[in-house]
């Protein structure tokens, strides 16, 4: 059960509101940032630009965020992510592996591995290495680089809040959320 009670949407200004209506599903999570009204529009396009707009593969953006709850503890955002991971690409071993921290397994490329890496680091935080900082350099442009800390830094903000405030669990809502944010 939530720590705080989701906020009643009668007593939110007609502006949220109406992002809440914009939303393709009501999950529990954007429920509650609207308790942060002058923050939910800005944190929902940023969310919208991590799904729908990055350069960044996706099938590597959601190998990131996927270490990120695993590392986190963010039951929630795992629970949404893994049909969103596999509708990127991520096949069900992949998944698993994740799950059980063997990021190493002959089952990632290159790519996802380095990906892996760096998403435990910064969630280990506070720094990524120069070695981890110097492969990803080698192997992504600048601005997927940048996409990728984004979503990782994201996913470990909206994690926290999952945690901490204890948001009660949505059925997965599949590869809506990311189709949404890409029109």
């Amino acid at each position: 059960m939530a720590r705080l009670s989701y906020p009643d949407p009668a007593q939110l200004s007609g502006a949220t509101q109406w992002v809440l209506a914009q939303l393709p599903v009501p999950l529990h999570i954007f429920q509650m940032l609207a308790h942060a009204e002058t923050a939910l529009g800005p944190i929902l396009l940023l969310g919208k630009a991590i799904l729908g707009g990055q350069e960044l593969a996706p099938h590597l953006r959601e190998m990131a965020i996927l270490q990120v709850p695993k590392q986190a503890e963010a039951d929630y955002e795992w629970v949404q992510h893994v049909p969103i991971a596999k509708a990127a690409g991520v096949t069900d071993e992949q998944i698993a592996l994740v799950e059980q921290g063997s990021t190493e397994a002959a089952a990632f490329d290159k790519h996802m591995k380095l990906v892996l890496h760096a998403a435990r680091e910064v969630v280990g935080g506070p720094f990524l290495s120069e070695e981890t900082f110097a492969a990803l350099q080698a192997h992504f442009p600048p601005r997927q680089i940048v996409e990728l800390l984004l979503s990782i830094s994201y996913y470990l903000m909206m994690g926290r809040l999952m945690t901490t405030l204890k948001i009660d669990l949505d059925p997965p809502s599949g590869n809506t959320v990311v189709e949404a944010a890409k029109k």
